[in-house]
């Protein structure tokens, strides 16, 4: 097989555009770009292109958008482009077994996480909400399962106490193009193993759903912290503030973990100054340092305690702990 290869890419994200500009710009040829169908955005309920179909039209690459792969005519399409391999980044799209199969080597994935570790919708938020100290990409063979196929290389990099899903999703979005290029370069040459992964080991990362993210302060600051990291840019970690009868839904962009001297109870305000508002918890105590007010920008807590100063008093119990 020559060293170039003839490619097949299947992706949607600004994520899955990173690694096509990769191939682009590689010595492979992407002969098709696979995206879904435009989805209505924005107020007028436009229908938009995502960033994967925008930037193969910028290089003249046809696009092809079926809602899926159950018709057979999409399916013969796919054959007779006579790919060598099909490269899936974050298409969002099921497979089935005859587009697998359909390239000469297969269709193959770039996964989010070190592998079998977090299989599933969301691996990045979950290496982070769990404590994980690294994270990476696998590049894998696909088969019928979820994430579930062999090996083919990883990539791996630390998550440091500062990232956020925000932070590492741009790690990511680095490292996995040059995993992909070197992935194709061994395919090419034919000189590469495949590594089963161990189901034992295997994690899922369910797709994050909002009333994940209302902060239980029943729960220790390390935890919350996590999650605040998280759940950054969605749904973003939250509580809920009850001010005369009226809720509001106060979201938290940054935290830390400090040390609890009190005795006050989780959910509980300790203290508040310019570095923050510092609430008790099950262990050790959160403090606040960067918030948002319901359709307000998010701000420095200590910004906000000029102007709501009243709203969080030191001993005031901050409502919405489960």
């Amino acid at each position: 097989m020559s060293k170039s290869l003839n490619i097949i890419f299947a992706g949607t994200p600004d994520f899955a555009a990173k690694h096509l500009k990769a191939l682009i710009e590689s010595e492979h040829n992407v002969v098709a770009v696979y995206c879904p169908p435009d989805k209505p955005a924005g107020r007028g309920k436009k229908l938009t292109a995502c960033a994967t179909k925008n930037l193969a039209l910028e290089h003249g690459i046809t696009v092809e958008q079926p809602v899926n792969f159950k018709d057979k005519a999409d399916q013969e399409k796919l054959a007779s482009y006579q790919a060598d391999v099909m490269v899936v980044v974050a298409y969002g799209l099921l497979l089935p077994e005859v587009i697998l199969t359909a390239p000469k080597l297969g269709c193959i994935n770039v996964h989010g996480s070190i592998l079998p570790k977090w299989r599933g919708a969301a691996p990045i938020q979950r290496s982070l909400e769990y404590g994980d100290s690294e994270t990476g990409v696998t590049i894998m063979q696909m088969d019928k399962g979820l994430d579930t196929g062999a090996m083919i290389l990883k990539a791996t990099c630390p998550i440091t106490l500062t990232d956020t899903s925000a932070s590492l999703y741009e790690k990511l979005a680095e490292l996995g193009p040059s995993a992909l290029i070197d992935t194709l370069a061994l395919m090419a040459s034919g000189d590469y193993q495949q590594q089963a992964q161990d189901e034992t080991q295997a994690t899922y990362a369910a797709k994050l759903d909002k009333a994940e993210a209302e902060l239980d302060w029943q729960q220790n600051a390390e935890v919350l912290q996590r999650k605040v990291r998280a759940y950054i840019p969605w749904p973003v970690a939250q509580f809920t503030f009850n001010d005369a009868g009226k809720e509001h839904r106060i979201r938290v962009w940054q935290a830390s973990v400090v040390e609890n001297n009190s005795q006050q109870a989780p959910g509980t305000i300790i203290s508040t100054d310019k570095h923050g508002i510092v609430v008790a918890t099950a262990e050790q105590a959160l403090r606040i340092e960067m918030m948002q007010l319901p359709g307000k920008k998010a701000m420095a807590a200590s910004d906000i305690l000029n102007a709501r100063a009243a709203w969080f008093q030191p001993k005031q119990a901050i409502n919405g702990s489960i």
